[in-house]
């Protein structure tokens, strides 16, 4: 099992572990494991967090969750060895009695999708940013549709980085197995903006309250 890198929260080890959710941070293609990690005083994340670094290395010094193949339709194998990898690092890091956050990017938007379609149970709520959904069936897909767990979906307008069919399999599939949280950005590119940010935060800061 390829063991992940991370960037963890300056008070990780200090941190409390008495169940809160740890926020876990997944960056988008090409990119690394310090990227996002600036969007946790933006999200005003209090408690532990982690941004992961992608198993597949790069030129460049980036990384990727999967190969692209055809794009906004992954390989299922590859988006499920990345996965594994995801909850290998869960098990080994953060304590049994905390549920997850994962805040995903891009590619890291379908590894927040993969975490709670796996194991649902360990994921609090669920945020995809310029991201979609795998299109090929998961194991928790019939759980989900039942429990409606919470998710923010994220994009621009402008965005021509995801295939325009992926978002049309997100768009129909997120609103059968979530209480989705839905964001449109007119102008937005395959980016996220400070609007978004402010979203998200609310998101979060609801799913605290809740």
């Amino acid at each position: 099992m390829t063991t992940l890198h991370d960037v963890r929260s300056p008070a990780w080890a200090a941190a409390s572990t008495t169940g809160a959710p740890v926020v876990l941070l997944l960056h988008g293609y090409g990119s690394h494991e310090h990227d996002l990690a600036v969007l946790a005083p933006a999200l005003a994340i209090e408690g532990r967090w982690a941004s992961l670094r992608a198993p597949l290395d790069m030129p460049g010094g980036g990384a990727a969750w999967m190969p692209i193949t055809t794009p906004g339709r992954p390989d299922p194998d590859a988006v499920a060895q990345a996965t594994d990898a995801i909850w290998a690092w869960v098990e080994e890091n953060v304590d049994d009695g905390s549920s997850i956050v994962p805040i995903g990017f891009s590619q890291g938007g379908v590894m927040a999708s993969q975490l709670l379609r796996t194991r649902p149970e360990r994921v609090a709520a669920t945020v995809i940013l310029g991201g979609f959904v795998l299109a090929a069936p998961q194991p928790a897909d019939d759980v989900i549709a039942s429990s409606r767990p919470p998710v923010f979906w994220g994009r621009g307008t402008e965005d021509r980085v995801i295939a325009e069919h992926a978002v049309a399999h997100t768009s129909e599939w997120l609103p059968g197995h979530s209480s989705l949280t839905e964001r449109v950005y007119p102008g937005l590119a395959h980016g996220i903006h400070a609007d978004e940010l402010a979203d998200v935060r609310a998101f979060l800061d609801s799913q605290t309250t809740a």
